[in-house]
């Protein structure tokens, strides 16, 4: 292997589903739930016992489990002749290790390793003697009653069951594991199989509304303001009826479905022994990663190496966003911070002013308003570049139409840094004359480049790259 590739200290990334499972792992942990792994087979008369009439129509959508049988591979004298053409080997010993494989003493994927330590031959001449019995090519699938859970609720029941029967008076339990469903087609909204974040109270003491709290409790940490309960017309058969709700936030103005929940039906729950009242909720993550990360694709989120070009978060576009300029030494580095206090200290004088702010070394620099009655810096001159929601924005932290993408959005630097750093790299250089920036309106007018990619991206996904503003500042270099 290469060292290089052992060595390299960069760390990785990680999938945007799995991090923000982390996240709501610790979210869940933090309220007092423990986390339970629910099992993801389950039987078909679970589902009968906990949705009953309505059952068929569940198990409709869901994938049902088959296996194979263990063929008896019968040796006739024409499969002798073949086998000792291959190699020569005791074919009644061979005949017991095929007895114990229809017994399921030998595993189907230990069978050649098997026939290979037993007469001591090579792989590809035990495989070469398998391929000789027709039994092994036509494997029929034969169906079970077992299937992949379609919703987690089919492994609550069980669960719940389990621990009430050991005596436990009450329960707070989540699980974040996969649903699989034979959807119509998989579109932008639906996939086979994806990940569910499902919670359950069991207890004499909880009711619907302390639920809908605690729920809206658990939306507000992932930063979900704007949420909507709405209930169900018609209740699924293992929620009480009139329970049932559906949870709602907004994705490009749209309301979109995130979660289902309510109190779990008295009849399924008597169906498994459980003496109290049980509240569930229950999470797509996927659509939630969609959401916090402006995604309109669910393909593209989970499977971004089948659909489409990578998906960059805003912190990948933030990363990808680089002075255009500055300086290499220690020297140059000091200028920066020099130049960016002191348009800091001066914005607001009004001109005609001109401030020596460096003057060492044969260098002189100075910052000025050169026109009466203005101020030395614009009114943009104080915006700060930020990524969010996909877009790249240069905005005044300070103006509360900005609140939410200074509080979500991902900080890049201020448009005061980007000069110094520009000014900085001209003074380090020798280069001497005025410099005046006047207009921003893109990101190299303020000293900033983005890689080639995310630009492409950010153009695929509809998004903006906005740091337009007024500026007017002007820096001189001389000897």
């Amino acid at each position: 292997m290469n060292n290089l590739i052992i060595s390299q200290k960069i760390k990785g990334k990680p999938h945007l589903v799995t991090q923000f499972i982390e996240k709501f792992r610790t979210i869940l942990l933090n309220l007092g739930f423990d986390e339970t792994i629910n099992p993801s087979i389950v039987n078909e008369e679970d589902v009968y016992k906990q949705y009953g009439p309505e059952a068929p129509l569940i198990l409709d959508r869901s994938f049902y489990l088959a296996g194979l049988s263990r063929v008896e591979l019968g040796i006739s004298k024409k499969i002798i002749e073949q086998i000792h053409k291959i190699v020569d080997i005791d074919i009644s010993k061979l005949q017991k290790i095929f007895r114990e494989f229809k017994e399921g003493k030998i595993e189907a994927d230990d069978l050649v390793e098997e026939l290979v330590k037993q007469f001591k031959i090579k792989t590809e001449q035990a495989i070469n003697i398998l391929g000789l019995f027709p039994e092994m090519k036509k494997l029929e699938p034969i169906p079970t009653k077992l299937l992949l859970r379609s919703h987690m609720t089919a492994a609550w029941y069980l669960t719940v069951s389990s621990l009430a029967q050991k005596g436990t008076d009450s329960l707070k339990l989540f699980s974040i594991g996969p649903r699989f469903r034979k959807e119509q087609r998989q579109d932008a909204f639906h996939l086979y199989e994806s990940l569910s974040a499902s919670m359950v109270i069991a207890s004499k003491k909880i009711n619907l509304k302390q639920g809908k709290e605690l729920t809206k409790e658990i939306l507000e940490k992932l930063n979900f303001e704007k949420v909507k309960f709405q209930t169900k017309a018609a209740t699924s058969n293992y929620y009480t009826q009139g329970t049932e709700f559906e949870i709602f936030v907004k994705l490009n103005g749209k309301d979109v479905e995130i979660g289902d929940g309510g109190l779990y039906s008295l009849t399924s729950c008597a169906n498994y022994n459980i003496p109290y009242p049980v509240f569930n909720v229950g999470f797509g993550v996927e659509r939630i990663v969609m959401i916090m990360n402006n995604i309109n694709d669910i393909r593209s989120l989970v499977y971004p190496q089948f659909y489409g070009q990578t998906f960059f978060s805003d912190e990948d576009i933030a990363k990808g966003v680089n002075f255009n300029q500055q300086p290499k030494t220690q020297q140059g580095k000091i200028l920066v911070k020099k130049i960016a206090d002191a348009i800091a200290k001066y914005k607001d004088e009004i001109g005609v002013k001109n401030f020596l702010i460096h003057n060492e070394q044969n260098l002189k620099i100075f910052i000025s308003e050169p026109e009466k009655d203005k101020k030395l810096l614009g009114p943009a001159g104080l915006n700060v570049v930020y990524v969010y929601g996909g877009n790249i924005l240069g905005i005044n932290e300070q103006d509360q139409k900005f609140t939410e993408v200074v509080k979500k959005g991902v900080r890049v630097c201020s448009y005061i840094e980007a000069f110094s750093n520009s000014f900085a790299n001209l003074a380090e250089k020798k280069l001497f004359g005025n410099y005046t920036i006047k207009m921003a309106d893109t990101l190299p007018s303020i000293n900033l480049t983005l890689k080639k990619e995310l630009e492409q991206f950010i153009i695929s996904q509809q998004k903006k790259i906005d740091v337009r503003g007024p500026v007017f500042l002007d820096c001189e270099i001389t000897k």
